[in-house]
């Protein structure tokens, strides 16, 4: 195994990789820097939008020209060849504190994302999806802060986590519907150095890979919900994972720059940046794009 810097970009809030397989681009945001970011894998020809807001993730479009963008007020789409960013659907305008955070693509192309108090105290959040017909659904509420939503390789299972809530949640999932029922435990985290599960994403062998924020670990849970590999990162700061590159085998991890609230740790110089960990002999499953 070997973890190295891809990009040392000092990311405010560095969040959400996603490598999109049809174009073999990695994309990234700095969400509270209010930018998207496009390189390929080895983290050359670097593109970035401006935006008008923090935003807390994004996918892909069928036809590859443009993004579902999560902003701070609702979701949007963003033309890639303009820039322009236009509203959809904003799901919570009497919920001026809060704002949307991460979310992906299932393999239907629904866009599911939830939203997260900005002062991570209030459980006042939801999770939503978005339909390719751009009608929107609420699948949870109660949250504080969304994080880590992934499937299992069937699909049939939908990994969720409320960062706070010191566990990571598996639901089932309905493909033909999109809807979520049966949330239960997946598996509870050891908070007593001052974690918390951020991103997540799923291998080939159905694995969940998750970011532990706050104390510099990448976890591979087994399907049964136990430890199955614990990584060191050289930051304590780091936010979401994802298997990218030609053959699904890059594990990118981004990280962030500030502390963000004053309770949570500093870092070293290599704060902010983009990682690339190689040679873990596991690869990841493609990303879908949004459908619509």
């Amino acid at each position: 195994m070997k973890i190295e810097i891809l990009l040392d970009i000092k990311n405010r809030l560095g969040e959400g990789p996603l490598w999109d397989a049809e174009s073999e681009r990695l994309y990234w945001i700095d969400s509270l820097g209010c930018v998207a970011y496009r390189c390929t894998h080895d983290g050359r020809e670097i593109r970035a939008w401006d935006l008008p807001d923090a935003i807390g993730s994004m996918a892909i479009r069928k036809d590859g020209n443009g993004a579902v963008v999560a902003l701070r007020r609702g979701f949007h789409f963003l033309d890639f060849r303009t820039g322009d960013v236009d509203l959809i659907v904003d799901p919570e305008p009497d919920k001026p504190n809060n704002r949307l955070n991460d979310g992906k693509v299932d393999r239907r192309g629904r866009f599911i994302a939830g939203s997260m108090d900005t002062s991570e105290e209030g459980k006042n959040s939801g999770l939503y999806r978005l339909d390719p017909d751009l009608t929107l659904h609420k699948l949870d509420d109660g949250i504080i802060v969304s994080n880590g939503p992934c499937w299992s390789p069937d699909s049939k299972t939908f990994y969720f986590t409320d960062s706070w809530s010191g566990e990571i949640w598996a639901y089932d999932y309905d493909l033909e519907t999109g809807n979520v029922s049966n949330r239960r435990t997946f598996t509870r985290l050891d908070t007593s150095t001052g974690g918390a599960a951020d991103g997540s994403t799923v291998d080939a062998e159905g694995f969940v890979w998750n970011a532990q924020v706050y104390d510099g670990k990448l976890i591979r849970y087994a399907p049964d919900g136990t430890v199955d590999r614990v990584i060191n990162m050289p930051v304590k700061k780091i936010t979401s994972v994802m298997f990218g590159g030609p053959n699904l085998d890059v594990l990118y991890v981004t990280s962030m720059a500030i502390r963000h609230l004053p309770r949570f740790p500093h870092d070293p110089v290599e704060r902010g940046a983009l990682f690339a960990v190689r040679d873990l002999g596991v690869r990841g499953v493609p990303e879908s794009r949004f459908g619509a």
